[in-house]
């Protein structure tokens, strides 16, 4: 018999969300959206930082997507950015419905694979 917490740590609701080529203030604005409606493996307080000596730099966060925490109100980017979600159909769907409550949503592309998909999203200010 499976158990809430059993259904939390089912991996078919986990996304990975990772963000480039955007300033850390843009990438603290979108991880902070989503943890605002998810559970995460990064801490409320782990902000992103600079690169060091300019290079480029990635942020990654996973999302537990099986319980919505809250739904963000709409969050301020300096530019678009581009985000790149994989998981499970179900699970990037309702991860693209909560950045769709804090910004315009486009989607770029997508790759599908057998049970999990993965999408790109163009965000913007709204």
């Amino acid at each position: 018999m499976s158990t809430p917490q059993d259904q939390a740590t089912d991996p078919a609701a986990h996304v990975t969300v990772t963000l480039d080529s955007c300033c850390k203030e843009d990438a603290q604005a979108v991880l902070a959206a989503l943890q605002g409606s998810f559970a995460s493996d990064r801490a409320r307080d782990d902000a992103p930082g600079d690169a060091p000596n300019g290079r480029p730099i990635v942020w990654t966060a996973t999302f537990d997507v099986s319980r919505t925490l809250g739904l963000p109100g709409p969050a301020r980017l300096t530019e678009p950015v581009t985000v790149t979600a994989q998981g499970g159909y179900h699970a990037v769907d309702r991860l693209r419905e909560s950045l769709a409550e804090a910004f315009a949503v486009r989607i770029l592309g997508t790759a599908s694979g057998d049970q999990e998909e993965e999408v790109t999203f163009r965000l913007a200010n709204r």
